[in-house]
């Protein structure tokens, strides 16, 4: 085990937990109180905040490198699809947002018993799915969430991280509703080098190791909510693998 991994892990920790203190005591209360408007700039800020401050100690007492992505204009009816190599790739895209914070669709089981991050997704109302529970009423919650979403909207189209981090199959429902719901400005946001240290024992090992590249591209057009979505959501996916394959080509920005 790696010493300084160890201590920037528990100095993270310590961090993580009075993030969660001061969120529920103080962040969430206020937030109810407020004007929307001023409640939206508030847990815009703290987001970025906690970010900034879990970023600052994984670079300089844990010397992870870290690469920040171009910045995706914050906007409603701004969607962005983003690759999944690890529970550590979100922030990346919270950061990536130039405006107001945007929702991540999110998987309901991460909603509860994660300390920060369980009541984050609940205080900024994070759309919930549930792989084993794809049936027409969920989808419609899903559809009504993502019409009517002032914020931007942020989705893992597969689902599940891969091995190797290279770009998996996606899945296709979730997507395909989000589409039909409204005409979307579409940003693509690739991370790479994060698949490596998927589990809290890969971090042990030697976090001064890691290095994240990010990239952005964007905008494309969504087709109408009548169209078919699959021809849009294969180019997308065509768009990812590409852009992972130049990042991690000699001379690329990849690890």
């Amino acid at each position: 085990m790696d010493p300084r991994a160890l201590a920037t892990l528990g100095v993270l920790g310590v961090a993580v937990l009075a993030i969660d203190v001061i969120q529920r005591l103080a962040v969430a209360p206020l937030s109810r109180i407020l004007r929307p408007e001023r409640s939206a700039r508030l847990l815009t800020g703290w987001q970025r905040f906690t970010i900034t401050v879990s970023f600052g100690i994984l670079r300089r007492l844990g010397g992870a490198r870290l690469d920040l992505p171009g910045k995706i204009p914050a906007e409603p009816g701004v969607l962005v699809l983003m690759n999944h190599q690890s529970l550590i790739d979100i922030p990346f895209v919270v950061i990536s947002m130039s405006g107001v914070y945007p929702r991540i669709v999110t998987r309901a089981r991460y909603a509860a018993r994660i300390p920060a991050i369980s009541h984050m997704i609940r205080l900024y109302r994070y759309p919930l799915v549930d792989p084993g529970n794809t049936t027409r009423r969920s989808m419609d919650e899903l559809g009504r969430a993502a019409a009517s979403s002032r914020h931007p909207l942020v989705i893992y189209p597969e689902g599940t991280r891969t091995r190797n981090g290279r770009i998996g199959r996606f899945k296709l429902l979730g997507l395909a509703t989000i589409l039909r719901a409204r005409r979307w400005q579409v940003y693509v946001l690739v991370v790479d080098g994060l698949w490596k240290w998927q589990r809290l024992k890969d971090l042990v090992g030697n976090l001064s190791s890691i290095r994240v590249a990010a990239r952005t591209m964007g905008p494309y057009r969504s087709p109408p909510p009548g169209d078919d979505p699959r021809p849009f959501i294969g180019e997308m996916r065509r768009v990812m693998t590409g852009m992972l394959t130049e990042m991690r080509a000699p001379g690329g920005a990849a690890p």
